[in-house]
């Protein structure tokens, strides 16, 4: 169980008083969410600072319902005569707006009751000095690479937010977490032959962020490593996607499988639950008790339990993603995948989510390509939601005899998402980074479109 701090409690005690004042008001029901939140961030460019800001913040909502109308205020004053106002208006625009047969917050039955606790927090807020030392040693790391002629900075950060949600149907629940990043790009080469590239790290607990001379060192190489792209012809060939954008695919997936899609009919896997989309050595999870999880958290955006499930198990599409409003259109249970802000209603979005890593290791996967493409960058949104088409600028590397031979750049990788996903294989490498994280990927016979 999550213990309750002071802070928490008090939060609560704000939260359950402004629901009780809607409801002295003429609201049926209703719900409120408090977001808390100080940062620390500092920036460097050759040596020299460019940011060192501090803030901090807080901002409320309000959500009321009239019978089948709602409406949704927001304010980050937190004064007696605001949060009249806040509930004045809220109250008066649910009484104006048109009905939703499918809004409203959880039956009391349906609530969290238990939550669990995920280690999200660090306690420890670094110091000044201790951000200017990470952004440094990335920087001078990264300069030091033989190749790299620039630089565009170096950046550290943390952050600590606190949320607290409260219904009028008995919910109440709080938690708070911590954020620490580290991030350099730098330039290689020189006059029209200049590449860029970065590298980054985040974690929740000090103790987990990868050292930031070697997040420097990676960037350095990296850019090195692009010097002297090419463009290659058009053809059909295995496309491989390192890591770092392979987990693109993830957020394809979930557009595809949000519940506002599948209810409007816009998704291209409308019709497909139940059904295997993936080869059957996939498996995709999505966990929001993931221990020290960049995404965890102990119960969704309106107050139901939320657990880890697979959504792709063994190639099987076996869940919608769904908030309550969602579910209730498909005449289906919440999922327990709603998240929320303060200014608009809840809306489904997965938490942790990752595909499970394969048997093979990266050299083994690429090692029967005579010809194909390795992507280390992607650009452009050409991916259409309805139709799966899916095309992207790339860059990356020409993969020659089982081996990465030389950069190129300026490509174009072409398909259809459903036939993507069916020839998809995951290689061993699996690291968790962003919250969204995937292998090498190997997806044959795309269109690679170049000179």
């Amino acid at each position: 169980m999550t213990e309750m701090t002071k802070e928490s409690a008090a939060a609560l005690n704000l939260l359950q008083d402004l629901i009780g004042r809607a409801r002295r008001a003429g609201a049926d029901a209703a719900d409120a969410v408090l977001f808390e939140g100080i940062s620390l961030s500092h920036a460097r460019r050759l040596g020299k600072t460019e940011k060192l800001e501090r803030s901090e913040g807080e901002d409320l909502g309000l959500r009321v319902f009239i019978g089948r109308q709602q409406a949704v205020v927001s304010s980050s004053d937190r004064s007696p005569k605001a949060l009249d106002e806040l509930v004045e208006r809220a109250v008066a625009m649910a009484r104006t707006v048109p009905e939703d047969p499918y809004c409203g917050i959880a039956d009391p039955g349906e609530i969290a009751r238990e939550f669990p606790s995920l280690d999200m927090l660090d306690p420890e807020e670094p110091g000044v000095e201790v951000l200017i030392e990470r952004a440094q040693a990335a920087e001078e790391a990264a300069l030091a690479v033989d190749g790299v002629t620039n630089s565009e900075g170096a950046e550290a950060g943390w952050g600590r937010s606190s949320v607290a949600l409260a219904a009028s149907n008995g919910f109440a629940g709080a938690y708070s977490g911590s954020s620490q990043g580290v991030s350099a790009s730098v330039i290689a080469g020189s006059g029209t032959g200049m590449e860029r590239d970065y590298d980054f790290a985040s974690a929740i607990h000090a103790a987990d962020l990868r050292d930031p001379s070697e997040i420097g060192k990676s960037a350095g190489e990296r850019a090195v490593k692009r010097l002297g792209a090419k463009k290659m012809p058009t053809c059909r060939c295995p496309v491989v996607f390192d890591p770092r954008v392979a987990r693109g695919f993830i957020s394809h997936l979930l557009g595809a499988i949000s519940g506002p899609s599948i209810a409007r009919g816009t998704s291209f896997l409308k019709d497909r639950l139940g059904d295997r989309i993936f080869p059957e050595a996939i498996t995709i999870i999505d966990d929001p008790h993931r221990h020290r999880g960049l995404r965890s958290k102990p119960f969704d955006g309106e107050g139901i339990a939320n657990r880890r499930r697979a959504i792709i198990d063994k190639g099987v599409l076996t869940t919608w993603l769904l908030d309550l409003r969602s579910a209730r259109q498909l005449g289906l249970k919440t999922t327990g995948h709603a998240a929320r802000g303060t200014a608009s209603p809840p809306a489904p979005a997965a938490t942790n989510v990752w595909i499970e890593p394969g048997a093979l290791s990266p050299k083994e996967l690429i090692a029967d390509i005579d010809g194909g493409f390795y992507v280390t960058e992607m650009m452009g949104m050409g991916v259409n939601g309805v139709t799966g088409d899916y095309s992207r600028g790339a860059a990356g590397f020409w993969i020659d005899k089982g081996e990465i031979a030389f950069p190129v750049s300026e490509m174009t990788v072409a398909g259809n998402l459903k036939d993507m996903f069916a020839r998809l294989v995951a290689a061993d490498d699996l690291e968790f980074r962003t919250g969204a994280d995937a292998p090498t990927l190997r997806i044959d016979d795309l269109t690679v479109a170049g000179a």
